[in-house]
């Protein structure tokens, strides 16, 4: 992946594979606004949305949670818990970029501090954890580029998905 200064929401979504409307969608409800918005032109039609590589990071993370079962309720409650407990942005969360780490286990996001403790960041962000016996064993989250399905990939989930030819056959007659 090369770095630019600014992606469209086009190169963004085959990134993370987040789909356009999507992102519009999350522009639109104030879960995820872009650094350059989109604007009416002179012609009447739209400019496309922007991000920032740092953005694109972040959006790797939410598509990967989106990925992994998480809601749009939960993420929302990941982002606004970050601001405000930890004072933080999301990319300062990951891959051990800024004060806080993020970790996730299951349907669990935990944080944790430079000083080693950790939080429930859905669940209850302002307590730490008591650890006793056995460690939790936590992934951390990091920003992924969404990788482009194989022609032999795609073929196996087009045939998960469509009726075998015999069936068709017999709904004809």
């Amino acid at each position: 992946m090369r770095l630019k200064k600014l992606y469209s929401s086009r190169e963004v979504a085959a990134l993370t594979g987040l789909s356009a409307r999507q992102l519009q969608w999350w522009h639109a409800c104030g879960l995820f606004v872009p650094a350059v918005a989109p604007h009416k032109t002179e012609a009447g039609g739209f400019t496309e949305r922007r991000y920032t590589p740092v953005e694109l990071l972040e959006l790797m993370v939410l598509a990967d949670l989106r990925r992994r079962g998480f809601g749009v309720a939960a993420i929302r409650h990941l982002i606004d818990v970050l601001r405000s407990h930890f004072q933080v942005r999301l990319y300062e969360a990951i891959e051990g970029g800024g004060p806080i780490t993020l970790y996730i286990d299951g349907p669990q996001i935990f944080a944790r501090t430079e000083a080693g403790e950790i939080y429930n960041v859905l669940e209850n962000p302002s307590q730490p954890l008591l650890m006793v016996g056995q460690e939790l064993k936590l992934r951390q989250i990091v920003a992924r580029e969404q990788k482009k399905a194989t022609k032999t990939q795609k073929r196996e989930r087009n045939s998960r998905t469509k009726k075998p030819q015999s069936l068709r056959r017999s709904e004809k007659d």
